[in-house]
């Protein structure tokens, strides 16, 4: 009856259905979809989505703010990617199977509460995002200012509206009228220290902000916002700056895209979410402009996402992110890998028993009829054999069955891992900005072409991570044509110790053993770029067959103390055909030295004489 309701109402208020390729502007006001109410639209917005006609439509927003809640008529169990498995997930606005669907929020505030998924594009095609910002009430992270700090008692000022709480002796439970997550003081990545203008301190990021007898602080509500922390503490934060108090599950996206195709997102602020930001997963095409994922500038924050900003699996087509801002992150501004998957049962010589290695990526649907895969020996993450998909079948939620058109060869078995190259994207990434996220700015595993242009970093670990891991985190793959141009390397960059994080462009596979006649990345070329590092390491690599570093300009910068005293400005590992040549080096700049392992200085066909007079064997 609801439906020929909304069906009869595109009639009356003028909305004939269109002919086809043209475009039907369904303004929400009309259907009862009102600005700056405080109940929840998160019915009302499906069931209008629900019952449009199968043609292109846009669905325009009054300029406002409009509220969603988690609503049980709105459930879907989805499996995603780097993010714990709380299922079923709450969906704000579903969009499932539609195509040529246009949402504009016309400058909007959508406002979100408790944990929630805003966006979910189920196998869809031609969706736009475009014109609002997705913020919740009530963050699912907490903040606080450092007022008084020193070995004995640490004093936080929390604001109790957005961060409602009750202070306990062994910590601080932090609660909504639905719910509630106990906080304590740790020494690693759950707990992150700012400075007043948003920048992580030098050493602290995962080595801590924080250190001493953790498990015995006692916590006292001292009233009128503020809490004191007890205790012995061999290392404390510094007055005036403030403390990310990480304490919920990344369980939901902000930005949900499942095997869809050809999506854009335009002039949109992410100011909170509750896991990944914009998640993109066997999503085939995507455009990012004029997007931001930022603390709110106007409630005085200092988070803005959970964990990554935009987070790219198994995605495939090309991706390009054009004027991207991310600050505030508690993980990378920008994701793009695939999964390798490891052999667990050779069942014939046409078929693999798999299983989905780590805890955050079981469930995928990994691969389909005519996808290539590559077949990696995981001691070298060498590949020499490509077979093309016949069938892919899942046995359980740990398990799945391949089989293959051609015979498999021979020696494979539990020591190899699988990765799909078919659903590997190109990538450009233009104009962006990476601030001081807690861990790297971009990290890039795909086979494509890649060109990062034209960006800003200013990031607490690594700038630019390449990587590659068939044997622990299982992010996919080797890449084979890299140009970094024309970008700026703030002195910030890589002031904090973060997983993988060698220098401020760390080129870092985890192979167990490097094998010298096959190197795992090819072609990677650092051109024209300007750095200003501030301690000493600058690039680390391993594995690359045609590496270039050149025409780059590298100053001296100041931001912070050095503290990496053993690392050489250039270390590269099993690398050939480098060439390190016509850069200018500032006299002042830390260290020149050239380090290299598992090579010859053959492998080396130009270096510039700075560094060639301090080779390091």
């Amino acid at each position: 009856m609801k439906s020929i309701y909304y069906l009869l109402f595109f009639v009356m208020m003028g909305c004939s259905i269109p002919k086809s390729g043209e475009v039907l502007i369904i303004n929400l006001e009309e259907y009862g979809i009102l600005p700056n109410q405080n109940q929840s639209i998160t019915k009302e917005i499906n069931q209008v989505i629900k019952d449009l006609p199968d043609q292109p439509v846009e669905l325009v927003f009054s300029k406002g703010y409009y509220h969603f809640r988690p609503n049980k008529e709105y459930q879907k169990e989805y499996f995603e990617t780097n993010t714990y498995d709380v299922n079923p997930k709450n969906l704000a606005v579903f969009l499932s199977n539609r195509k040529d669907i246009t949402i504009n929020g016309q400058g909007s505030e959508f406002i979100f509460h408790d944990h929630i998924q805003p966006f979910t594009l189920d196998n869809c095609e031609n969706v736009q995002l475009i014109n609002f910002s997705i913020d919740w009430e009530q963050p699912l992270t907490a903040e606080g200012r450092i007022v008084y700090s020193n070995e004995k008692d640490i004093v936080l000022e929390i604001d109790q509206k957005q961060f409602p709480y009750e202070v306990q002796k062994d910590g601080i439970l932090f609660k909504t009228a639905n719910w509630e997550e106990k906080w304590r003081v740790s020494g690693g990545s759950w707990l992150i220290e700012y400075t007043p203008d948003q920048i992580i301190p030098a050493n602290t990021g995962d080595a801590g902000s924080v250190k001493g007898d953790l498990k015995n602080v006692v916590y006292n509500d001292l009233g009128n916002g503020r809490v004191q922390l007890s205790g012995d503490f061999t290392k404390y934060p510094t007055e005036g700056n403030y403390w990310i108090m990480r304490h919920s599950t990344r369980d939901h996206a902000g930005i949900f895209s499942f095997h869809s195709k050809n999506v854009h997102i335009e002039n949109v602020d992410v100011y909170h979410t509750a896991g990944l930001g914009i998640l993109f997963q066997y999503t085939d095409n995507v455009v990012i402009k004029d997007v931001n994922i930022v603390p709110n500038p106007k409630k005085n924050r200092y988070l803005s996402g959970h964990d990554d900003g935009l987070h790219f699996m198994g995605c495939k087509g090309h991706i390009t992110i054009d004027n991207y801002k991310a600050m505030g992150l508690m993980d990378d501004a920008i994701n793009i890998h695939g999964t390798y998957v490891p052999v667990s049962k050779r069942v014939d010589d046409y078929t693999l028993i798999c299983n989905y290695a780590h805890d955050m990526s079981k469930g995928l649907i990994w691969g389909q009829n005519g996808d290539s895969i590559s077949i990696v020996f995981k001691e070298n993450m060498k590949s020499d054999h490509i077979n093309t998909l016949k069938s892919f079948d899942v046995l359980d939620d740990q398990r799945f069955q391949l089989t293959f058109n051609e015979k498999l060869p021979e020696d494979v078995s539990s020591q190899y891992s699988l990765e799909n190259l078919t659903w590997t994207p190109s990538v450009l990434i233009t104009n962006s900005y990476a601030g001081s996220n807690r861990a790297r700015g971009y990290l890039i595993s795909t086979p494509k072409k890649v060109v990062i242009e034209n960006n800003v970093f200013q990031t607490s670990g690594s700038a630019i991570l390449i990587a590659g891991d068939a044997n622990y985190w299982y992010e996919s793959g080797a890449v084979k044509d890299v140009l970094i141009k024309n970008n700026t390397f703030e002195a910030e960059c890589n002031s904090s110790n973060y997983q993988f994080c060698k220098a401020i462009i760390s080129i870092y596979p985890e192979i167990p053993s490097v094998d010298e006649s096959s190197l795992y990345h090819q072609n990677i070329q650092i051109v024209g770029n300007t750095f200003s590092p501030s301690d000493k390491a600058l690039l680390y690599a391993i594995s690359v067959d045609h590496l270039k570093f050149e025409s780059n300009i590298i100053n001296k910068g100041n931001a912070f103390m050095p503290w990496r005293n053993d690392s050489p400005g250039f270390h590269l590992i099993g690398c050939k055909n480098v060439s390190i040549k016509e850069n200018e080096i500032d006299k002042d700049v830390l260290s020149k030295s050239l380090k290299i392992e598992k090579m010859q200085v053959s492998d080396l066909s130009n270096v510039q004489s700075e560094l060639s007079e301090k080779v390091i064997l």
